[in-house]
């Protein structure tokens, strides 16, 4: 059980937090120390951000997983007793529903150990997990290792013990640093002190006329980077210093100090030193000096960001889209008037019948919010974005569409078995709210043949184009559409009365269903064939297939069509007519593609512009874009493979040579071959005049393709660390992904940079919004940003 909850708490932190930024809230420090001539204490000291909190090494029940010490080597050493720990706090944990002890702040554990006068080495793996109000984190793992030399410690030789007591050194204070992301460019630097008990560390705030030493900060080497404001302290302890005489402040046990910057380039650093003195009630330490130094990666900080991610709701409108169509197929329409009429007559009471109505609804959205958290839990962030560039992903997906496609056509019948359905049906016979969740769950298993193809359709969807929380936000959608009418008519049950009665338009709703499935289909194929650059399925061939499809979902609509299952038409229907009329129009619209219109109302489903039999246009029907020549009289960049025909560059290292021999400045693009919102971006917003112009005649393009298939040269093909794992660059994407990962920490497309001759960013970064006015200001400002910079 315990795992079931840690492991529900961590995917919904993963779910949250995604994305957004990575947690290290625990910083570990380890010390030996020689307490006799056989013995000696490993301490191992945590230091924990505000807000988190370390667990104890005993939990009871089905809590969290405690903090542990594993010793695998231990040189020769024999472990006295077991680790000792801090009191720390107990209380009532929201995140376990239970009474546990955690640690705020700092916490040390011990471990006595028995060794022999020689050198001692001792290591092995501590495993421990932290939560804070919100979330909680995976267990992590931690190695150590203590190295004891001779004589380490207090030297405890029998003839001069006296002598050493008397000249012990004292280290009370031990300094961490750390650095947390803030947003938009700004970061916080910590600076953590643990102290001992009974020692305190001053203020940086004393009397001036005082001869103690406050903490005092100087910050020698600013590169790339600038302090927001003045170092901050909290409330320290004011009271009479018996050792000085005098009132002073202090901060006893830990304390964390903290400087406000904001990054004006990618990578920033700071190098500087702190000076404090250290008291307790009998003697002070001399002042002591100590040297930190941050380096921080990230995207500089950027008043009006271009591109802020709006997926999120775009995908929820999609899936309530997709759950009210749902609700029109054969499997759910009739359920609606036959299970609110169940509560209702049900109940002993009309409000009863409401509230289990409701419930109904609710656990219906909880069902498939929870398939929808299952999917990114399973994959994560990582591998969802990976999705849309692998090759068999979106040939496998190719194929479930078609099937599907196929079953709404009428050809046969996707069913789960009956034997998961029965159970269901047979939970559901208990009454109460068990029998009431079972009820849901069993609506969602028998239309599973009707909501199945949608639902995979809206999962494939979200999860390529939302992330971590696509298939979470795109389910939420879908199970709020599918759940509203049990509620609406059970709380006023005279609509029933005015509902449709079932009948053959129910199948109509699937076949159109299945011929826009059909439709979507060729769109996985084509990410295929463009990430392979098979040309297999070029713009002119997806268009014709689109052409053929929705010119025959117009026949079937106006009724020169029918497929198995159909009622005759008679009359067609006021809203059957001018859906067919919409249809017709749209068939029409997408005719001249074949002969190179741009197609904007679908710009991002077929493959771009430069990708087809005919880049021109039929018989050169659109005149071709003029090249681009350098000093020498040589063609720029690769026209024929860039959109729009621009001069656009595949390589880093030929774009910035060329960007320092035309004292350009760089539009660093980072985009897919399967990258929807790419090419959404490029043609809608680089076809824009303005900033085609901009493009051709005051930038060097660099466009990397992050799933170019090409395999790198073996040279080339290097083993790297991408975050916490080791992969091997093979492909030319491989190599462009772990770029724009390293250089921008980020692994999303598109996005895109500005960058100078020295390589330095100008201003902050754009990812996709189509606002037109945005980007050309993001283009002029990064222009404006390079002239003043020469």
């Amino acid at each position: 059980m315990r795992r079931i909850i840690i492991s529900l708490l961590i995917a919904v932190t993963a779910v949250s937090g995604a994305f957004a930024q990575i947690f290290d809230p625990v910083d570990w420090s380890f010390k030996a120390e020689r307490i006799s001539e056989t013995e000696a204490e490993l301490i191992f000291t945590a230091s924990i951000e505000s807000g988190w909190h370390l667990y104890a090494q005993e939990i009871d029940g089905d809590g969290p997983i405690p903090t542990s010490f594993t010793f695998q080597e231990l040189g020769g050493a024999e472990l006295v007793g077991e680790v000792s720990e801090g009191e720390g706090h107990k209380e009532m944990d929201e995140n376990f529903g239970m009474e546990l002890k955690y640690f705020e702040d700092q916490a040390d554990f011990v471990q006595r150990v028995k060794i022999s006068n020689s050198a001692t080495s001792i290591s092995g793996e501590l495993e421990f997990m932290v939560c804070n109000n919100e979330r909680c984190l995976p267990p992590d793992y931690l190695e150590f290792e203590f190295n004891l030399p001779v004589g380490a410690g207090v030297d405890t030789t029998p003839s001069e013990q006296g002598h050493n007591q008397e000249s012990q050194i004292f280290e009370p204070v031990r300094w961490t640093f750390n650095h947390k992301d803030l947003g938009d460019g700004e970061y916080e630097l910590q600076f953590s002190a643990t102290i001992d008990e009974h020692w305190h560390v001053y203020s940086m705030h004393l009397p001036a006329e005082t001869m103690t030493q406050a903490t005092v900060f100087e910050f020698d080497t600013l590169k790339g980077i600038e302090l927001v404001g003045k170092v901050l302290e909290p409330e320290p302890i004011t009271q009479f210093d018996p050792v000085n005489e005098e009132e002073l402040s202090w901060f006893e046990n830990q304390v964390t100090f903290t400087q406000k910057v904001k990054l004006t380039e990618v990578d920033g650093y700071i190098k500087g030193a702190l000076n404090f003195m250290a008291c307790d009630d009998e003697k002070c330490l001399a002042p002591e000096w100590v040297d930190f130094e941050f380096k921080i990666t990230g995207a500089p900080a950027s008043e009006s960001p271009v591109g802020s991610d709006k997926s999120w709701i775009g995908i929820f409108i999609a899936g309530f889209l997709g759950g009210l169509l749902a609700l029109l197929t054969p499997c759910v329409f009739p359920m609606i008037p036959l299970t609110v009429s169940f509560f209702t007559k049900q109940s002993k009471t009309r409000a009863r019948g409401i509230s289990n109505a409701l419930l109904y609804g609710l656990f219906i959205i909880i069902i498939y919010v929870g398939l929808g958290f299952g999917v990114s839990y399973t994959f994560g962030p990582d591998a969802l974005n990976a999705l849309s560039t692998n090759v068999w992903f979106n040939l496998f997906f190719f194929v479930m569409l078609v099937v599907f496609a196929i079953s709404f056509l009428g050809a046969f019948e996707i069913t789960l078995p009956s034997s998961w359905v029965n159970k269901a049906d047979q939970a559901s016979d208990k009454g109460g709210i068990i029998g009431i969740f079972f009820m849901a769950f069993t609506l969602s298993l028998v239309s599973f043949s009707c909501t199945g193809p949608i639902i995979g359709t809206l999962l494939v969807e979200a999860a390529v184009n939302g992330g971590v929380m696509g298939p979470i936000m795109g389910m939420t959608g879908f199970s709020v559409a599918l759940a509203l009418p049990f509620g609406l008519f059970a709380a006023f049950p005279g609509w029933l009365n005015s509902m449709p009665k079932s009948g053959g338009w129910l199948n109509s709703v699937k076949v159109v269903l299945g011929l826009l499935e059909l439709a979507l289909a060729f769109k996985f194929l084509s990410n295929a064939d463009l990430v392979m650059q098979g040309g297999y399925l070029q713009r002119e061939l997806f268009l014709a297939i689109w052409i053929a499809i929705f010119g025959t979902l117009a026949l079937y609509l106006f009724g020169f069509i029918k497929f198995p299952h159909d009622s005759p038409v008679g009359n067609l229907s006021i809203p059957r007519y001018l859906f067919g009329l919409l249809v017709l129009v749209f068939t029409i619209y997408l005719i001249p593609g074949l002969w190179g219109a741009p197609l904007k109302i679908i710009s991002g489903f077929p493959p771009p512009n430069f990708y087809s039999e005919s880049p021109n246009g039929f018989g050169g029907g659109t005149a071709a874009a003029a090249v681009t020549l350098s000093a020498s009289g040589e063609v720029v960049g690769e026209p024929e493979h860039c959109p729009h025909g621009l001069a656009c560059f595949h390589d880093y290292e030929e774009g910035l040579a060329y960007a320092q021999e035309s004292g350009k400045p760089i539009l660093l693009d980072f985009t897919g071959w399967a990258c929807v919102n790419c090419r959404k971006m490029e043609e809608q917003v680089w076809s824009d005049p303005r900033v085609l112009q901009k493009l051709r005649e005051d930038y060097v393009l660099i466009s990397l393709y992050v799933d170019e298939k090409l395999d790198l040269p073996k040279e080339e093909q290097i083993e790297v660390t991408i975050g916490t794992k080791t992969k091997k660059l093979r492909t030319v994407g491989n190599k462009w992904s772990y770029f724009q990962a390293k250089r921008f920490g980020t692994n999303s497309q598109p996005y895109y940079v500005l960058l100078d001759h020295d390589e330095k960013q100008l201003g902050g970064p754009a990812s996709y919004d189509p606002d037109i006015e945005k980007y050309v200001k993001w283009l002029d400002d990064g222009i404006a940003a390079f002239d003043a910079g020469k």
